[in-house]
């Protein structure tokens, strides 16, 4: 099957935000802030994993699936099994039922060997038999006592990222890492085909702020990828912890956070 036309730009909403809700909750939440996509996480939650009940609830928001999340997270180690590779066929296979163009995955830890061959040898040929693209999220080095910072994960450095067809820039893990996401965007190039987008504190570690509660420059970053001619696609990844037990700050927050990218890339109507 051929590479499959990737339309955008697009802006979703990450369900990650949810992730301990039941999925029929975090659509209603998305929908009501004004979304019409949503990148789905896969948790324990069947209706994250079985493509029926996932296409009955996204019709019935109507919502559009424009990503799936593999389960890499430390709390779905063991959802699909624990190889990567077979959690990446998986998804794959979920995201062609309910028609996502896209597949986001984790890179390697430095000790998944089988996982970063697989990665080098087999990844850059994927897009051509499925139809769906896989592509490989940026991650950030940890700060442990009396170590510093430590990097688990192996294909981090942009000359490593460069490697991959197609890449996920998370500016919250960007800022970490102490990179700047239009800098990193203008180095990835066409390979850059999705962004995980948040603010960050600033602090050193991983927060993944609404927009303009942080340090990064939000609006700069978005005007960048407007003027470059960005065609892939945007989920807003947050941290809603603090708003997910109150409707109205909760639609609030992600009505803000909303608007202000449709300003920025030029979305409204």
């Amino acid at each position: 099957m051929a590479d499959a036309p990737f339309p955008g730009p697009t802006l979703s909403c990450s369900t990650g935000a949810f992730f301990a809700r039941p999925l029929r909750e975090a659509f209603q939440r998305i929908r009501g802030a004004g979304f019409d996509g949503v990148e789905v996480m896969v948790t324990r939650d069947p209706d994250t994993q079985e493509p029926r009940r996932l296409r009955t609830l996204a019709d019935d928001h109507e919502l559009e699936v424009r990503a799936i999340h593999a389960p890499f997270l430390l709390m779905t180690r063991r959802v699909w099994g624990t190889d990567p590779v077979g959690k990446i066929y998986r998804a794959i296979e979920l995201a062609e039922e309910v028609d996502a163009p896209l597949v986001v995955v984790h890179p390697p830890f430095r000790w998944q060997a089988g996982y970063r061959r697989w990665l080098n040898e087999q990844l850059p040929g994927l897009a051509q038999q499925t139809g769906v693209r896989v592509a490989v999220e940026n991650m950030f080095p940890i700060r442990l006592p009396g170590r510093g910072r430590v990097s688990f994960h192996a294909g981090q450095t942009l000359d490593e990222l460069e490697r991959f067809p197609h890449v996920v820039l998370d500016t919250s893990h960007a800022a970490v890492a102490g990179l700047d996401p239009s800098r990193v965007r203008d180095r990835l190039g066409d390979r850059l085909l999705h962004v995980h987008l948040s603010d960050n504190a600033g602090r050193g570690w991983d927060s993944h702020l609404p927009l303009g509660r942080g340090v990064l420059a939000i609006d700069d970053f978005l005007r960048h990828l407007a003027a470059e001619g960005f065609g892939g696609s945007i989920t807003l990844e947050l941290d809603l912890r603090p708003y997910l037990d109150d409707e109205r700050a909760l639609r609030d927050v992600l009505t803000h956070d909303r608007e202000l990218c449709e300003a920025q890339l030029s979305l409204l109507s």
